[in-house]
């Protein structure tokens, strides 16, 4: 696992994060470093995989990355399951699809390289946004949902995980302080937690946990409820 020093050193100016080579080449060191709980949110994607997952369905991954989710979906599904994983980012599709040659799990799988906001979701049982849905639009977050809801089978799931906000200005700031405090543990600097910050202004922007509920159930879920949170992610399950 190569360490993430993308932010270590002082910057002239902090430009817009973006998934390209540089990050991709230290995003698995950098998502663990920098979001509490992560191994458990897999592990916990494998487990609600295997429980509501449907035979001879789809299964998407959305925003993809390396491939991290896309193989606990993929290792917990019948023979006759296909699974989906969708980015935007051809630094992220390529290692993606190295990593995905590796896996001998018994699903099919393709790996493709387009926008979440153009893919085709057809007979889909799950679906897993593992911190992806922040990265795009507001106002396009509710007819992407909406998409989803309409193309999933009765008893489908999604699994959403994000980054959150407070509507009490006392919690964001004690949230974020302890978010902090995780990435000094696991070796970030001030200044990486600095610049960091900077490059996700305006470019990774949370909803508060009643907005992501709400805009569940007006996509369409039958339910909706947060599973799991540790400081300011979350993870949500919806079901069809």
């Amino acid at each position: 696992m190569k360490k993430d020093t993308v932010y270590a050193q002082l910057l002239d100016s902090v430009g817009a994060f973006t998934f390209d080579g540089r990050v991709a080449d230290v995003f698995e060191n950098m998502i663990n470093r920098s979001v509490p709980g992560y191994p458990l949110l897999l592990d916990l994607i494998g487990q609600l995989t295997a429980r509501y997952a449907q035979p001879d369905s789809n299964c998407y991954d959305l925003g993809c990355s390396l491939g991290a989710s896309t193989l606990k979906i993929r290792q917990q599904l019948p023979a006759s399951c296909h699974v989906i994983g969708v980015d935007n980012s051809a630094a992220m599709v390529e290692r993606c699809r190295t990593n995905m040659s590796r896996d001998n799990s018994q699903a099919s799988i393709e790996i493709r390289e387009e926008s979440m906001q153009t893919t085709d979701f057809t007979n889909a049982s799950i679906v897993v946004l593992n911190f992806t849905l922040q990265f795009i639009p507001d106002e396009q977050r509710p007819d992407l949902l909406a998409r989803i809801a309409k193309n999933m089978r009765p008893g489908g799931a999604m699994i959403l995980s994000e980054k959150i906000c407070f509507e009490q200005q006392s919690q964001q700031t004690q949230m974020t302080t302890l978010h902090h405090d995780f990435k000094r543990h696991h070796g970030y600097s001030d200044l990486e937690i600095a610049q960091k910050r900077a490059s996700l202004e305006n470019v990774l922007i949370p909803n508060t946990e009643q907005q992501h509920l709400e805009r569940l159930k007006q996509a369409g879920f039958s339910s909706a409820q947060m599973y799991l949170r540790c400081f300011n992610f979350a993870s949500f399950l919806a079901i069809k």
